[in-house]
């Protein structure tokens, strides 16, 4: 079975990002195809990057980055869960993904986005720009959450619509079929990154 990271992006006190990601986890789960975890920003704590060498030798310093790197290296594919701040994706997020240049690479991901009348969509365009510069491949089929916050009910729980649930199935089922694709050309990664002279 695949193992699939669910990474969310906010870390500010009251965010609802957790609860969005938590119905993802769920959907996933009742899919069946991947193994899930969900790697939440806001409990990482990771610090503004702080490694003396550059990422991409994998010659890491801190027990955080080490941490790090062993979760996402294991990964076959994402999806994202990401706020809209300021027309672009939350600054902790970008700190993880700089964190680290090899382990991302040749894995499929998904995105789901939530914000105002934008549903995140800058953010999610933005996230999208550079995750391919990590070589990480981003499905095209998205889930897209305007004025989110009408579907937290009084539990505190996210309950999407009807729409919003094909939406997250749609994705799952593209990024299903990217990551068996993927599959080979991450097993050849070091061969691939050799010859980049990476």
């Amino acid at each position: 079975m695949y193992k699939l990271k669910i990474i969310s992006s906010t870390v500010r006190p009251g965010r609802k990002g957790p609860k969005i990601a938590a119905w993802v986890a769920d959907t996933v789960r009742r899919d069946g195809r991947f193994q899930v975890e969900v790697l939440d920003l806001g409990d990482t704590n990771l610090p503004l990057m702080n490694e003396a060498a550059h990422p991409v030798l994998k010659q890491y310093e801190h027990e955080h980055t080490k941490r790090w790197s062993e979760k996402i290296e294991e990964a076959d594919a994402f999806i994202f869960v990401t706020a809209e701040y300021n027309f672009g994706y939350p600054s902790a997020l970008r700190n993880a993904l700089e964190y680290l240049v090899q382990e991302w690479a040749y894995k499929a991901a998904g995105i789901v986005s939530y914000g105002g009348v934008s549903a995140g969509t800058r953010a999610a365009n933005s996230l999208r720009a550079d995750l391919t510069t990590l070589r990480v491949v981003p499905v095209y089929e998205m889930v897209n959450l305007p004025f989110f916050a009408q579907f937290i009910n009084d539990l505190q729980e996210f309950v999407p619509s009807e729409v919003t649930q094909k939406a997250a199935e749609a994705m799952l089922n593209e990024l299903f079929r990217w990551t068996k694709g993927m599959k080979l050309i991450k097993e050849n990664k070091e061969t691939a990154l050799n010859t980049l002279g990476v």
